[in-house]
C-alpha cells in the first residue's frame, strides 16, 4: 500500500525505544504491543537499520517469523545512511553518513533479512549525505523497485535544497523531520512549505520535544509552554501532551506524529489529539508561549 496521506495511520508507531535502546521487549511482547497498535487503528511502524545497535530490526523480525500474519497487517518503514560505531558493526571506524548506492543496497537485502521480509514498504535515507550522488540514489531506487524489494522512498531530515535535489531524478513520498514546539525549525525554513506545496506527508520524529514538556525544566521557555498547554487542557478538557500533539495536527500540511513511547496506554490517550479542533488564536499563543514574543 502506498505512502499517502489518504493510507498513512494518525500516528506512527516508533520502534527505536522497544528493544535494547529502551524497553528491551521480547518476542511475546512485542507481538502484544503490535497487536494494541493495530486494535487503536495504527498500523505505520518506523524503524532504522541503526536501532538498537542494529538489533531491533531483528527483534521484531523474530515475530514475524513466529507470527508470519502480522508482517502483512503492518506497514514498515526504515532507514538506512548512518554508520554507527559499534560492535555489532566492526567495520565501521567513524561515524559517518553513506548514501552511496552500494551502502543502501546492502542496507535494504540486510533489513530484509533482518525483518524476515521480502519487501520494504517505505526506505527513508536518514541524514543527508555531504558526498551522496543524487544519479547513483535514484538508479538504485529505481532497481529495488523493480524487484519489488522497496514500494516507497522518502528521507529523513533532508532540507528543501536537498529534498528537491533528489526529488527530481525520483519520486519522494515524505520528508521525517524533527517538528514540535520544541524544535520548530521546519514551519520557517521552507520544509513544510514544500510538503505542502508537493502534497507530500511529513512525518514528526520527537513530537513532544524529547520529553521537555513532561519533565521538571527551569527553562523559561518550557514552563511557559507548559502553563498555557495545561490552560488549553482545561479548555478541550485534554491532557498536556495531547495538547501538544494537537498543534502539530492543525498544520494543514497534514503532519503526523512518530510516537516512541512503549506503553500502549500513552498511544491509546494521544489519540485524543486527534478529535480536538485547535483554533487559530490557541495555536499562536502555543508559538508565542515558545518563542516568547508576539508575532512581528
Amino acid at each position: 500500500m502506498a505512502f499517502t496521506k489518504d493510507t498513512v495511520s494518525p500516528f506512527i508507531i516508533g520502534t527505536m525505544r522497544l528493544g535494547a535502546w529502551g524497553a528491551q521487549f521480547k518476542t511475546k511482547q512485542l507481538e502484544s504491543y503490535i497487536e494494541e497498535c493495530l486494535a487503536m487503528g495504527l498500523k505505520d511502524f518506523d524503524f532504522a537499520d541503526i536501532y538498537g545497535a542494529y538489533t531491533t530490526e531483528g527483534d521484531f523480525g523474530d515475530v514475524f517469523k513466529s507470527n508470519p500474519s502480522l508482517r502483512y497487517k503492518i506497514r514498515v518503514t526504515t532507514k538506512c545512511g548512518i554508520k554507527m560505531i559499534t560492535p555489532n558493526r566492526p567495520g565501521n571506524s567513524v561515524k559517518s553518513y553513506d548514501l552511496s548506492s552500494k551502502h543502501i543496497r546492502n542496507s535494504v537485502e540486510t533489513s530484509l533479512k533482518n525483518l524476515n521480509t521480502d519487501q520494504l514498504d517505505l526506505l527513508l535515507l536518514h541524514r543527508p549525505d555531504y558526498l551522496m550522488n543524487p544519479h547513483d540514489v535514484a538508479e538504485v531506487f529505481s532497481k529495488l523497485k523493480a524487484e519489488g524489494k522497496v514500494v516507497d522512498f522518502g528521507v529523513s531530515n533532508f532540507s528543501v535544497s536537498q529534498f528537491d535535489l533528489l526529488d527530481s531524478l525520483t519520486p519522494l513520498v515524505t520528508n521525517q523531520l524533527e517538528i514540535s514546539l520544541q524544535y520548530r525549525v521546519a514551519f520557517e525554513n521552507g520544509t513544510l512549505d514544500q510538503c505542502l506545496k508537493r502534497q507530500i506527508v511529513p512525518t514528526a520524529w520527537s513530537p513532544l520535544g524529547g520529553g521537555a514538556f513532561m519533565r521538571h525544566s527551569s527553562n523559561p521557555r518550557i514552563q511557559a509552554v507548559k502553563v498555557a498547554a495545561k490552560a488549553l487542557g482545561l479548555k478541550y478538557e485534554i491532557e498536556v501532551d495531547q495538547v501538544l500533539l494537537a498543534w502539530l495536527l492543525r498544520h494543514p500540511s497534514g503532519i503526523i506524529p512518530i510516537l516512541g513511547t512503549s506503553k500502549t496506554t500513552r498511544i491509546k490517550s494521544a489519540k485524543k489529539a486527534i478529535d480536538v479542533q485547535m483554533t487559530q488564536e490557541d495555536w499562536y499563543s502555543l508559538w508565542q508561549a515558545a518563542t516568547g514574543e508576539e508575532i512581528a
